[in-house]
Parts: structure tokens; sequence; C-alpha cells
């Protein structure tokens, strides 16, 4: 395993605790009996954050067989990991301020929300498309 590949796990299990102890407020809400809204924010930070923090781990298991190149293999690495930690920003927020960040314009931790969201798909978005390409690459 290559060092883009050990730090996207080692990432991948900070992603990993971290969407389990948002469990904890997601399970708090369900007994609070809060807004349908709020529910659904904290169940999609729970829910994703473990989703991405597998997808980190899968990427660092097959990275080294994809990826020749250690430049393109750090590449989908920073990718991925940045847009975890944009997600751990955004979707606990998304939760706290009762607002999904998908909308320019927003005000205050919103605009937080909406950054971070942004910030999380494009990085996902630049990495799935690098990942593909070493794939090409590399047949």
């Amino acid at each position: 395993m290559n060092q883009a590949s050990q730090h996207l796990a080692f990432h991948g299990t900070i992603v990993s605790l971290f969407a389990l102890l948002l469990g904890a407020p997601y399970a708090r809400a369900i007994k609070a009996n809060a807004s349908d809204q709020v529910i659904h924010s904290w169940r999609v930070a729970h829910q994703s954050l473990s989703l991405g923090a597998a997808l980190m781990f899968s990427v660092a298991a097959v990275l080294p067989m994809v990826a020749k190149s250690e430049p393109l293999a750090w590449a989908v690495s920073l990718c991925l990991i940045v847009s975890s930690y944009a997600f751990c920003v955004a979707t606990p927020l998304a939760a706290i301020t009762k607002d999904r960040g998908l909308a320019t314009g927003a005000k205050g931790l919103a605009r937080l929300v909406y950054l971070g969201n942004m910030v999380g798909a494009l990085g996902s978005l630049v990495g799935a498309f690098i990942l593909v390409f070493s794939a090409v690459v590399s047949l």
C-alpha cells in the first residue's frame, strides 16, 4: 500500500468515527420528536459520512492497483480527504442551523453549510474523475 492510500485509510477512520458519533444527536432528535427536517438532516449526516468513510477505505484498497502514478494517487486521495472533511462540517451544521445549504445567498452559518456542500461535492467529483482516468491509464 502506498502512502497516498495509507493517508486515505487513516482519514477514513477519522471520518468513520465522527460519523458514528453523529448517531447520538440523530437519536436525540428522534427521542425529542424534533421536526422531520431536523431528523432527516441528522440521518443524512450520520449515514452519508459513514458511506463516505467506506468509500475512502474502498478506494484506499484499490488505489495502488489503478493509480500507477504517485501524483495521481495523491490527487485522488487529497480530493476525497478534503471532500470528506468538508462534508464533516456541512452535514451536522445543516442539522444545527436547519438549513440545507443548497442555495447561494445564505447568511451566517448557512453560508458555511453551502460552502461545505459545494467543496465536498466538487472534491468528490474531481476525485472520481481522476480515479477513472487513473484506472484507464493503468490498463
